[in-house]
């Protein structure tokens, strides 16, 4: 802000009265090949400032510090990895990011470590969050999904996969992420949400097959730790299979700019059968039910959509 002939000027990006704030956590990005450095960028013109909690790891703090942006805060963590029971841990690390936010904050942006933003996507982000800031009704900003599987080029279409989440929230510190951190409730109560001409775009499974059998018995320890008998049904010895998927698509689209390096060295092959639907009779009526209406019908949704 500054004066000029008796005028205030204003010279943020967002007027004063809205405030945003980013946040999200990682561990051990390097060694299970998360895209976080991306998922930061693809945020950052949308805040004012981006918590992010580095757990205990050998390889979080000189990752996050070479995105080298003055609007990053890194705090510390040390994970209780006693936790081991649906993920729950990941929904305390995430509290803990959301908690050192600016309480100024209006609204929260939640990206995960292996979650991007479209650049595309940014004037109809900042249309909503200006659009509902003094409408108190309104929670959360409803994001659609897309989860690329085995490579860059496929998506995973069938309904083992979200189509929606909340990936913004109005800033009230009795907002807590829910269960395995997919999203958010207050007072254990599901948030009204608008919805968002946006997409997210999850490359968690993208990686290449080595990597993503560590990376999904890493996953495996935090959701079945306390179970050994669980936790070795799923265990994946060798390189992960991904010819396993029920449903794939083919992706037409773009990639956010920011991930265009990684898509570029991808190092392996991944090619699948389009056709190929390896589901049961009720499922396969409900896909195609979806596919014909785009409507998912019986689909479990943790928030209520405002009209």
């Amino acid at each position: 802000m500054a004066f000029e002939h008796g005028f205030i000027i204003f010279v943020t990006l967002y007027p004063s009265n809205m405030k945003v704030s980013g946040f999200t956590f990682v561990r051990n990005a390097v060694k299970y090949d998360y895209p976080v450095v991306e998922a930061i960028r693809s945020i950052l013109p949308l805040c004012d400032e981006v918590v992010v909690s580095v757990g205990d790891c050998n390889d979080g703090t000189e990752l996050i510090q070479s995105i080298n942006s003055p609007k990053i805060r890194i705090e510390h963590s040390v994970w209780d990895d006693s936790l081991k029971e649906g993920g729950r841990i990941l929904a305390v690390e995430t509290d803990k990011a959301y908690d050192k936010v600016d309480p100024a904050t209006t609204w929260a942006i939640y990206i995960r470590a292996d979650e991007v933003l479209h650049e595309e996507d940014y004037p109809a982000i900042r249309a909503a969050m200006e659009q509902y800031k003094y409408d108190l009704r309104v929670e959360g900003l409803l994001f659609k999904y897309r989860h690329f599987f085995g490579s860059y080029d496929y998506l995973g279409d069938s309904r083992t996969w979200y189509k929606n989440e909340i990936r913004i929230v109005r800033y009230n510190k009795d907002v807590r992420s829910y269960r395995d951190a997919q999203g958010f409730r207050k007072h254990d109560q599901k948030l009204h949400v608008k919805r968002v001409d946006a997409t997210v775009s999850h490359y968690g499974w993208v990686k290449s097959p080595e990597t993503q059998a560590m990376k999904v018995n890493n996953s495996g320890s935090l959701y079945y730790g306390n179970d050994t008998e669980k936790y070795e049904k799923r265990k994946v010895t060798g390189a992960f299979d991904y010819s396993i998927v029920d449903s794939v698509e083919r992706f037409t689209g773009t990639h956010p700019k920011v991930m265009q390096e990684r898509v570029n060295r991808i190092n392996w092959e991944f090619e699948h059968d389009i056709s190929l639907k390896k589901f049961g009779f009720k499922d396969r009526l409900l896909y195609w039910i979806e596919k014909q209406t785009g409507r998912r019908l019986f689909d479990y949704t943790n928030y209520k959509i405002l009209r």
